[in-house]
């Protein structure tokens, strides 16, 4: 997996993994990557600065780590993981279909485009939700 700061022509930034460099590449050229803030379907490799790991044997969390580290625990306390159900259980809630109750799943770009466009309340998470077996 490789992660990729990725900006729209809007100019909102955001940060996404793919598969490999390939997978981006044969995505953006497919016209199935979308802007995770807005939904434009420009989006292009955005200037990334290098990771270098601390070798401190016990490293103080950044803030940033603390706070998304917080965010993922009262997600997954909060809300139910539909995996990639996502894009049908949000659905069929906005539509009144089954009742409402917090979620968090994957959806593909194309799936979780046409849900901002249909007004369908949805955020991209800032954390690659962990696989649940049930």
């Amino acid at each position: 997996m490789i992660r990729f700061s990725l900006k729209c022509d809007t100019g909102h930034r955001f940060d996404s993994w793919f598969q490999s460099a390939e997978a981006f590449e044969k995505l953006s050229a497919s016209g199935m990557l979308a802007c995770a803030i807005c939904g434009a379907n420009s989006v292009e490799k955005a200037l990334m600065v290098p990771q270098v790991r601390n070798t401190r044997p016990d490293p103080v969390p950044h803030p940033a780590e603390q706070a998304l580290a917080e965010l993922r625990r009262r997600v997954e306390e909060t809300a139910d993981y539909v995996g990639p159900r996502f894009a049908r259980e949000a659905r069929d809630m906005h539509e009144g279909l089954i009742p409402e109750r917090a979620i968090y799943g994957e959806a593909r770009p194309d799936e979780a485009r046409r849900l901002i466009e249909d007004g369908v309340p949805v955020a991209p998470l800032p954390f690659t939700p962990r696989r649940k077996s049930n």
